[in-house]
């Protein structure tokens, strides 16, 4: 606790600029003291329940999952989908991705548990007409309501409902066998086959389950997607080896957050809810989680007491385990990412992010156009970098571009030539046809080259570009504009490690809101020019280490290098081929084969005195 307040009364400017605002607006700090570690945690969902902190984490309930429901607190239980917010008296099960999946297991198994599912007013109506509904007359009701079975005997259907959903399925299977082997050896053949067709509609509903543990373990599965703002969360709820269930949120990371401090955080507020009064239904055996908090045993005794039994909390590490969660992690990415598409796609959300962006540049209108520009590199080896284009706040891929930079070891230098050669380019252009018109206005688009009909590279400039990067990057990108006489093209750097944005020659960054629109957008371009980038640097970096042995073949040009390692698909293989086997690629003669045998055979020894070389000055 005392190295937590310490991070917050650091240097102030060090701070990230959310832990700035929570510093700046707190009035006072207080404690209380209490006894062991799963107090404290009692006191720290408690108030959150009670205060609902801005600078916390909120895991807020998804109202959008639906549950199957068991009323058993009434006298005739009822089955039913429910949405929102748990109520006393009600066994739940799921959450379910879709009601459609909850009616459709409820369908097949009503033939063999026909338990209640109308309302209290269709209810009370049979009762009084006693007639039952349409369910009643072709036995997906067991007809309470007219007296057809009794109260016991109707909550003894839903018992075993509620066992068969809990994941006690076999003892469930078992027994009708016997009892459809009963029948048939009494010649009863009319129970038999319904009790068989009982069967086939439990095994079915099986099916929509699959199993993903087969040691049968009670366990949920939690696994995040995360970025600086926000953090995307999905939970399996496996029990009996089956997925029950599936959930997830997308929370703002209002604080700066590890994975660890993620859990520490789900566990408290989402598990603070559950009660665990029900098998299958609450707190599981097992939480697997991506990381351990540091208070994960104080977590696992605080909800082993909410449970009434033991829980462990761990992380898995191979077998079927982590492959599950392997696949919870990647159901959470693809949340993430639909979640910002979602926000992409909405026009409200573009226009006021645009906005932002040229209010926070200073900018006299909002950008329609957006070019980003990031380098990527190793230790100055394969230097190359992405331009990406976002017009009205969307990718316009067709625009993008690659560079390969030479004669630049570093970051800055390699974007300062980077933006040279494509605003040089567009001024090349610009003087080759006049001033290009607006084509906002209706003009005639005369970036279009005349011979092709194609658009002419770097023909159109933004109204913004965005380099990855701080004021280093930003002043290089400014001074390269400023070189060539481009006053209308305004310039920004977002920093990654607080998010911030620099402008050219400026002595402090500007700080957008972590849930600004406008922020998002500068962050999603800049995303992309770094996908962009990496994309690019490893696929130069692939062809070099795998083609540069054979670019010093004298006579061996690029379609045949390309033959040799598609024929033979690695270079070692090519290595072990002798003359005649190369000599069979098309395009290659016993010639060029003999000369690519006696490079590589150079080169292996070069590699073999090297090791030797190495050997010798380690026993040395």
């Amino acid at each position: 606790m005392r190295n937590r307040l310490n991070s917050y009364f650091a240097d102030f400017a060090g701070l990230a600029p959310r832990t700035q605002q929570m510093v700046s607006t707190a009035v006072s700090v207080d404690w209380v003291v209490v006894g062991t570690e799963v107090e404290a945690l009692q006191l720290e969902y408690s108030w959150i329940k009670e205060y609902d902190p801005r600078f916390n984490v909120r895991y807020r309930d998804d109202k959008s999952y639906p549950y199957l429901a068991v009323t058993i607190s009434e006298e005739y239980p009822r089955l039913q989908v429910m949405r929102g917010a748990k109520r006393k008296g009600v066994r739940y099960f799921g959450p379910y991705s879709h009601a459609w999946a909850i009616r459709e297991t409820l369908d097949l198994l009503l033939r063999v548990f026909p338990a209640r599912t109308c309302s209290i007013g269709v209810f009370r109506r049979a009762h009084q007409v006693g007639r039952p509904c349409l369910l009643g007359y072709i036995g997906k009701c067991s007809a309470p309501c007219v007296g057809q079975v009794s109260a016991v005997e109707h909550r003894a259907i839903v018992e075993g409902f509620c066992d068969f959903m809990a994941g006690r399925t076999d003892t469930m299977i078992k027994r009708l066998e016997r009892q459809m082997d009963a029948a048939a050896e009494g010649l009863d053949f009319e129970r038999a086959a319904r009790l068989r067709d009982d069967l086939v509609a439990l095994r079915r509903a099986m099916e929509k389950q699959a199993v993903v543990l087969p040691d049968g373990t009670d366990a949920d599965v939690v696994a995040f997607a995360e970025d600086p703002l926000e953090a995307a969360v999905r939970v399996f709820h496996v029990r009996g080896g089956r997925v029950r269930g599936e959930r997830g949120w997308v929370v703002d990371k209002v604080e700066e957050s590890s994975r660890a401090q993620l859990v520490h955080q789900f566990c408290s507020q989402v598990y603070g809810e559950s009660t665990g009064d029900a098998p299958g239904n609450g707190i599981p055996r097992e939480v697997l989680v991506p990381a351990l908090p540091d208070d994960a045993p104080a977590i696992a005794d605080w909800l082993s007491e909410l449970r009434g039994g033991r829980v462990k909390l761990r992380v898995p590490q191979r077998g079927d385990k982590r492959a599950l969660m392997q696949t919870v992690a990647k159901n959470a990415e693809h949340a993430l990412a639909q979640h910002k598409l979602k926000r992409a796609s909405d026009l409200t959300a573009r226009s006021r992010a645009l906005q932002e962006v040229a209010d926070a540049v200073g900018m006299p209108s909002a950008p329609l156009r957006i070019e980003c520009y990031d380098v990527s590199q190793i230790h100055g080896t394969d230097v190359v970098a992405s331009m990406v284009v976002f017009e009205d706040g969307l990718p316009r891929k067709s625009e993008y571009r690659r560079f390969a930079v030479r004669g630049r070891t570093d970051d800055v230098s390699a974007l300062g030539e980077v933006l040279r050669r494509r605003f040089s380019r567009y001024l090349e252009i610009r003087a080759e046809t006049g001033e290009l018109d607006d084509v906002a206005g209706g003009g005639e688009r005369s970036g279009i080259d005349p011979n092709t009909g194609k658009p002419r590279k770097f023909a159109y400039p933004p109204q913004l570009v965005v380099v990855d990067g701080g004021a280093p990057q930003a002043n290089a990108a400014g001074r390269v504009l400023a070189d060539l006489g481009i006053t209308d093209v305004s310039v920004c750097g977002l920093a990654k490690a607080r998010e911030e944005i620099w402008l050219p020659q400026g002595d402090h960054p500007v700080v957008l809101s972590r849930t600004s629109e406008g922020l998002y957008l500068l962050q999603r371009v800049r995303d992309e020019a770094h996908r962009s980038a990496i994309a690019y640097h490893r696929t130069r970096r692939s062809k070099r280490m795998t083609s540069s042995v054979l670019d010093s073949v004298p006579g061996l040009g690029e379609h045949r290098r390309k033959a040799l390692l598609k024929h033979f698909g690695s270079l070692k293989r090519l290595r072990a081929a002798d003359v005649e086997e190369i000599a069979t690629v098309p395009g290659v003669g016993r010639r060029t084969a003999q000369a690519v045998v006696a490079v590589l055979a150079a080169e292996a020894g070069r590699t073999d005195a090297s090791s030797e070389s190495a050997a010798s000055e380690g026993e040395v």
